[in-house]
């Protein structure tokens, strides 16, 4: 009897719970369904990104990977009446729309007699099992007494010792039509090896690297970031393969801090499942007074990388060209949007999901209400990043900026950081330019707002 596992965002084949359950009980139809009712609708970089994995998943299963779109429910049935199917497996999802439509399709499905087995393949610990009475708001006890008090990690599987896949007709991937007309996306997948190969060795680099993650990851032009956070969210790699391969390592301080990490991705998860409205809703209700002002060409200069400050540029830039921006810059070109032009976080949100590679609904959302102040456990909303010290202080030479900015090449700090202080003559010769907010100002203004909601 023929069992159907449904990839979703468990793009791989090692580690897969689901997957490895159903190949032990006989041939696999293995099927990718592109929803027609996803909310929100994937962004443009992020579904470049997943074309580029498909094909390298099914490539990893023969070309015997089915692709279908449509309402999965109605492509679901459709297949296990065709093929005779019993039984269907999946790994579970847990952003809103996942939460509600998986459980009116295992209850459709049962309905019919056809087994379903779930099985958690993107989560170290499952939302629920990480609780109180009520949800965790603050990260530390969270992770200290919730995660690592709870049972550990397990222990990754391996691949299936016996894969049979059954053969059947669906659509070809191009017809998914994930890629944009234009080829701008060449050049962005460009910086990727993308597929579960590639992640295992992404993770395999980064290992010799841990040993200076906790202040590594602050500096931008430095390698000491994994760059994994693309491969665990599409599953082409899991948290477990990760978590167990840290865990192997000498453990210390930077080790800790790297686990502490994939905590924070768990606890976006936590929040997302206890708060379904996260992506659209102040977690803290004060901030839905908050005076958020409206600048279509601030915004615009903010998301083209024209801002006149050369790390929020910077950063702005990374993420257009490569899908990606370094974390630590990503907290200072959020701060520089909601508190240096006072736009809502929302819209923040919105492009970073466009544009992003990994674009995450948890992971996205908590962090974007985290650095507006809004959010669980959130930052302060008087806590404003100053971009220049913050480029002087994880930038100190320049090369970050240098890279993203190259009109900016020429110039050595403190220039670079800040070229106000040029002359007017020569700030005209750099065809870059000025800065659309003083930093000082706009600080002063961010805080008489905050101190309005009082």
């Amino acid at each position: 009897m023929t069992i159907l596992h449904w990839f979703r965002q468990d793009l791989r084949i090692a580690d897969n719970p689901a997957l490895y359950q159903a190949a032990g009980k006989g041939p696999v139809l293995a099927m990718y369904i592109d929803s027609v009712t996803e909310e929100p609708m994937r962004g443009a970089a992020s579904k470049v990104w997943l074309h580029h994995s498909l094909k390298s998943l099914s490539e990893s299963l023969g070309h015997q990977l089915v692709f279908e779109r449509g309402d999965e429910l109605s492509v679901l049935l459709r297949y296990c009446q065709q093929y005779g199917i019993h039984e269907v497996t999946w790994n579970r999802c847990y952003e809103p729309r996942r939460v509600r439509e998986d459980k009116v399709i295992q209850e459709a499905l049962e309905k019919r007699g056809i087994k379903v087995l779930t099985e958690n393949g993107s989560l170290l610990w499952e939302p629920w099992d990480i609780q109180k009475e009520t949800p965790y708001k603050v990260f530390t006890p969270f992770y200290r007494k919730g995660c690592l008090q709870a049972k550990p990690p397990r222990v990754p599987y391996g691949k299936p010792k016996v894969l049979e896949l059954v053969k059947a007709e669906g659509l070809r991937l191009e017809e998914l039509a994930l890629l944009p007309a234009r080829d701008w996306h060449l050049f962005l997948s460009s910086h990727w090896q993308i597929g579960e190969e590639g992640a295992y060795q992404r993770l395999q680099a980064f290992l010799p690297l841990v040993g200076q993650y906790k202040e590594g990851r602050n500096f931008p032009a430095k390698p000491y970031v994994s760059q994994l956070s693309a491969p665990l969210h599409f599953g082409e790699i899991s948290p477990h393969q990760v978590w167990h391969a840290v865990s192997l390592l000498d453990a210390d301080e930077n080790t800790d801090h790297f686990c502490s990490e994939l905590g924070w991705r768990e606890f976006s998860y936590h929040q997302l499942y206890a708060n379904p409205l996260l992506p659209n809703e102040n977690l803290q209700s004060k901030f839905d007074k908050f005076p958020w002002q409206k600048h279509e060409g601030y915004l615009k200069a903010w998301q083209k990388g024209l801002t006149g400050i050369p790390i929020v540029d910077a950063g702005m830039r990374q993420l257009w060209q490569t899908g990606y921006i370094h974390n630590r810059v990503r907290m200072i070109v959020a701060s520089f949007l909601v508190k240096n032009l006072l736009i809502d976080w929302r819209w923040g949100a919105r492009w970073f999901w466009d544009c992003l590679v990994d674009a995450d609904l948890a992971n996205n959302s908590a962090s974007w209400q985290w650095v507006a102040g809004c959010g669980s456990d959130a930052a302060p909303y008087f806590r404003i990043f100053n971009p220049i010290t913050q480029a002087e202080k994880f930038d100190p030479e320049g090369i970050y900026i240098k890279t993203y900015v190259p009109e900016l090449a020429g110039l050595s700090p403190p220039y670079l950081f800040n070229p106000s202080k040029l002359s007017l003559g020569s700030r005209k010769a750099l065809s870059y330019p000025e800065p659309i907010v003083d930093l000082q100002e706009s600080r002063d203004k961010a805080l008489s707002a905050f101190m309005s909601l009082k």
